[in-house]
This record gives C-alpha cells, sequence and structure tokens, in this order.
C-alpha cells in the first residue's frame, strides 16, 4: 500500500470541504492520553483526514539518502517526495516570501498525486519582529507573502499556513496583542500558530485560537527550563503535530564550530514515536484535517520517522525510497517489497529503532 493519505467519513468543516473526497474505514484507537490532552466529546468524535509528510525537501545532505545519487533529466524533489507523501512543509517560505512563479512550478510537479496539499511557513518577519504590524512596511511584506501562498491556495494546494515562533516569544500582555494582530491580518487563510515556551500553555491562549478560528501546533522538541511540552490540542478545524527531534546537546547551543543541521541530526525511535501516534489519533478525532510534519531532517531521518509514522498509522506496509533503505535498515520492516539492492548494513533483530 502506498504511503497515502489516511482518510475517514467526518462530520468535515468548510475548510477545505470543497476537496474531492475519498474515504476508508480505519480502527479508532483505543489508547487514552492525559486528561489535559482530551476531553469526552473529542473521544467520541469521528476522525478526520490526516497527512503525513517531512519538512522541505531542499537539503544537500539528502543526496544519496533519500533522493538518487545521479538523478535523471527532469528529476525534481517535489515530485519524488509526493510518490511517498500526500503533504510537506514549505520551509523557504519562511526565509523570504514564496514567489507566485515557483508556487505555481510546485503545484504542476506534484499533480500526479491528486491528494497532496502543501503546508508553508509564514515569513519570519511576521514572527520574530514584533514591530512588523505596526512598521510602514508592513502592507507591503503582507502583499508580498499572500503573492505566493494565493497561488497555492487557488490550486486547492495549500492545507495551512504555519505561524512559527521563537523560544524567546513567551506569553506576555504585549504578546497576546502581538500576535491578536497578527492573526486578524492572515485570518482569510488557515493557520497554525506555533509556540514553544511554557508560558504559552494556559487555557487563555487555547481560547484565544478557537475564538480565531486557528490551529494550536503540537510539538515535539527537547525539553530544557520552560520548553513546551508535548500536548494533542485541537482548537480549529485543522489540527497540527511538528517533530522537531530530540538533540538536547544541540537544541539551544551557541557554539559555532557547531553545524546547524546538528539540531536536526535525530532519528526517533519505535518507542519515542508510539506516543506520538495516540497523540495524532486523539488530534483526528477532533480535526477535520491534520497534518504531521516530522522536522528531524538531516540525513533524511525526518522522512524515515514519517513513514514509520503511515505505516503504524495505516497498519500496512508501504512504499520507501531505495536510496533511503540503504542506509537505515529499519525501513525494511515497513517497505512493501524486497530491496532493489543490498543494504549498507544488516537488519538486526530486536532493534529499538524499528516500528513494531
Amino acid at each position: 500500500m502506498r504511503a497515502l493519505t489516511l482518510l475517514l467519513p467526518s462530520l468535515y468543516s468548510a475548510v477545505g470541504a470543497n476537496r474531492v473526497r475519498h474515504f476508508m474505514p480505519r480502527r479508532k484507537s483505543q489508547t487514552t492520553t492525559r486528561s489535559d490532552e482530551t476531553n469526552s466529546s473529542a473521544s467520541a468524535a469521528p476522525d478526520g483526514i490526516l497527512r503525513v509528510g517531512p519538512a522541505g525537501w531542499s537539503y544537500p545532505d539528502w543526496a544519496g539518502y533519500v533522493y538518487p545519487s545521479r538523478r535523471t533529466k527532469g528529476f525534481h524533489e517535489a515530485t519524488y517526495l509526493a510518490e511517498f507523501f500526500d503533504t510537506i512543509e514549505i520551509n523557504t517560505s519562511f526565509y523570504r516570501p514564496l514567489r507566485p512563479d515557483h508556487a505555481a512550478q510546485w503545484i504542476d510537479r506534484v499533480s500526479a498525486n491528486p491528494r497532496f496539499v502543501f503546508t508553508a511557513k509564514l515569513w519570519q518577519r511576521f514572527t520574530h519582529d514584533t514591530r512588523t504590524t505596526t512598521s510602514g512596511s508592513a502592507a507591503a511584506d503582507e502583499r508580498a507573502v499572500r503573492a505566493g501562498f494565493d497561488v497555492l491556495r487557488s490550486a486547492k494546494r495549500l492545507g495551512a499556513v504555519l505561524l512559527q515562533f521563537p523560544f524567546s516569544f513567551h506569553h506576555t500582555t504585549e504578546t497576546v496583542a502581538y500576535l491578536s494582530a497578527v492573526l486578524k491580518r492572515f485570518a482569510d487563510y488557515p493557520l497554525v500558530v506555533e509556540v514553544r515556551h511554557a508560558s504559552w500553555d494556559t487555557r487563555e491562549t487555547l481560547d484565544l485560537l478557537r475564538a480565531n478560528g486557528v490551529s494550536f501546533c503540537n510539538i515535539d522538541q527537547p525539553i530544557i527550563g520552560r520548553s513546551l511540552a508535548p500536548s494533542a490540542q485541537a482548537t480549529s478545524p485543522v489540527g497540527y503535530v511538528r517533530l522537531h527531534g530530540r538533540r538536547y546537546d544541540t537544541w539551544f547551543t551557541d557554539d559555532a564550530t557547531i553545524p546547524v543541521h546538528e539540531r536536526y541530526n535525530y532519528l526517533y525511535t519505535a518507542e519515542e514515536l508510539a506516543p506520538w501516534v495516540t497523540r495524532v489519533r486523539k488530534v483526528t478525532q477532533r480535526a477535520g484535517e491534520t497534518f504531521v510534519v516530522t522536522n528531524n531532517h538531516f540525513q533524511g531521518k525526518s522522512v524515515v520517522n514519517a513513514l514509520q509514522l503511515i505505516s503504524t498509522l495505516n497498519g500496512a506496509k508501504e512504499k520507501a525510497p531505495e536510496p533511503l533503505r540503504r542506509h537505515y535498515p529499519q525501513l525494511e520492516v515497513i517497505a512493501d517489497s524486497p530491496p532493489a539492492e543490498p543494504m549498507l548494513f544488516p537488519l538486526e533483530k530486536g532493534s529499538k529503532d524499528v516500528m513494531k
């Protein structure tokens, strides 16, 4: 079975409801979670659409790991990944506004998968500079952001816009006012807010997001100091989960000698992913459409863990990139066909990294 969208009948809201839906039954999880992650009405709700995929696709270290070392003419990373996933989170829009022509090209690149939907990060100017909403350039910045996003939305290929705030963005009267202003500015998009500081773990935060029809991003990150802990919240028709890895030694490092990619050089084990499978199922019971994004991207580890999650949630074996299988024998347990070439490392029985 391909790693396709996980679908169940749902009393789905108007958000994205005009898309063509194909549904298949899936057994609901019987596992319970912490009382602050669910409620009685959520446990009775039907499951919605679930898409799992990696954050980004343009990484030099993916050559020979995720992608073939030798690429055929016309090869494109998004086209390749769309064979295995129904979503990818666009990273480049965080660093600069997405160009409309690039958006149009990417839509064409994933056209072979009709279930595919992008998510995209909002430009960091709106999440890392709290003066943005009052500066003279705010209107022009907004127009630049919308130009690319609107191309995706018009093609029904935009599932969510992620507002990723830094750990330094703490809950205060001023930051709540700023967040409210940004949410109003982009209110016509399906918004998702990611905060990383535990000061936002309040009923007031959830109420603010619900009142604005905005999703709370459930994250996995190294828990250092007052880092936000894992959760299974759904505050809008769009559910969202992001897994960043658990590199405690590099997450907040100021050591200039450590490469930036080491922050995301982490492969989740089966034991670490299992609680997130439960949380994801809880979110899908409460949201019409849920996205799970793996951001531990170094050397394709995000792709490995995304495929493992899909296989577990689907209860079936999945197609896996051949180069990746040669580097990560954990994938042989979930792969739907024998490897085309011998693996670099033998698969050991009882490996802790294998999703069972």
